[in-house]
């Protein structure tokens, strides 16, 4: 029979599942981080939620940063991620009235640095686009695969879970489901809703005359050789593929299609708050990464608004 603690954890994980609506891989994510911290707890003989306090969750915490084996310390990011599944465990035992108090609410994570995205340039950008010929249906579908995640910075997992209803081609206009099944309306460009259009009339017809036997792709937009939905790995060897073609090398992956989007609107003075729409992003401080990637437009928008940015010669 379960124990508290395991009993607990199974409930949590409904939840995260069902009220949350978290997708599979942020899911598997937490799961992972939470099989841990239970191994963890069960070391020093806690099954129950009850029994935790906030020694635990730091003694937790200092062994999950700490070097295993000889090896390198693990990075900032990765402790945050497993301090977060703890705090998000322990909030659910006091919303669900398990237990009174939160042990984990004064245990900070590790200071995260704040990267700065890789862009391609747009003359990069324009290379990978044209590294795509011939007509057949996996040229066509790879066409529209790299129009797409340019034009609309749409994360990998949203545009393989793309179906055809969501497609507005005649307004210009995509919906998907970002993070948290949150559902966003994303603008794209001409070149895209041809790329689309014609993959859609041409190529995907004859993949999906391809699919055999077992799960078929229904409404989906983007098809595998076999008829079948594409998945994100499939995805991820297009776009790789296509930026070993252009001389990119090992460059470009499908979220550098995103960064270079938002990169590239900002450019071209496209307003922040746009921007954050686009992307999906639940805060702007997510967007405002993008803001340090361009310092030639931070010098040109500065001298174009500063009164006295020019006033003076500097020496």
């Amino acid at each position: 029979m379960a124990d508290r603690l395991e009993a607990v954890l199974s409930e949590h994980a409904t939840w995260l599942a069902v009220e949350r609506g978290l997708r599979p891989n942020t899911l598997s994510a937490y799961r992972r981080d939470l099989r841990a911290y239970e191994s963890f707890l069960r070391s020093r003989g806690v099954d129950d939620p009850a029994a935790i306090d906030e020694s635990y969750v730091r003694d937790y915490m200092a062994a999950r940063s700490a070097a295993v084996d000889d090896g390198p310390p693990p990075a900032p990011a990765t402790v945050a991620r497993a301090l977060v599944a703890v705090r998000s465990f322990h909030r659910f035992c006091v919303d669900e009235a398990f237990v009174s108090t939160d042990p984990s609410e004064d245990v900070h994570a590790p200071r995260v640095p704040l990267g700065i995205p890789k862009a391609l340039s747009e003359a990069d950008v324009s290379a990978l686009l044209a590294s795509v010929t011939g007509g057949d249906p996996r040229a066509l579908r790879d066409q529209a695969i790299l129009e797409a995640l340019y034009a609309g910075g749409v994360r990998i997992t949203e545009l393989v879970g793309l179906n055809r209803a969501d497609l507005d081609l005649e307004g210009g206009l995509v919906r998907v489901f970002g993070k948290g099944a949150k559902e966003r309306i994303v603008p794209i460009g001409r070149p895209a809703r041809a790329a689309i259009a014609t993959y859609l009339d041409a190529g995907r017809p004859e993949l999906l005359a391809r699919a055999r036997a077992g799960p078929r792709a229904g409404d989906a937009v983007f098809l595998n050789a076999r008829g079948g939905r594409l998945t994100r790995q499939g995805c991820w060897g297009i776009v790789q593929a296509a930026g070993t073609r252009a001389g990119l090398g090992d460059r470009v992956h499908p979220h550098v299609l995103r960064h270079s989007c938002a990169t590239h609107l900002l450019d071209h003075g496209a307003d922040i708050r746009v921007v954050q729409e686009v992307l999906g992003h639940a805060s702007v401080s997510t967007t405002q990464v993008y803001t340090k990637v361009s310092a030639k437009r931070l010098r040109a928008v500065y001298e174009a608004a500063h009164p006295r940015a020019r006033t003076i010669p500097i020496a």
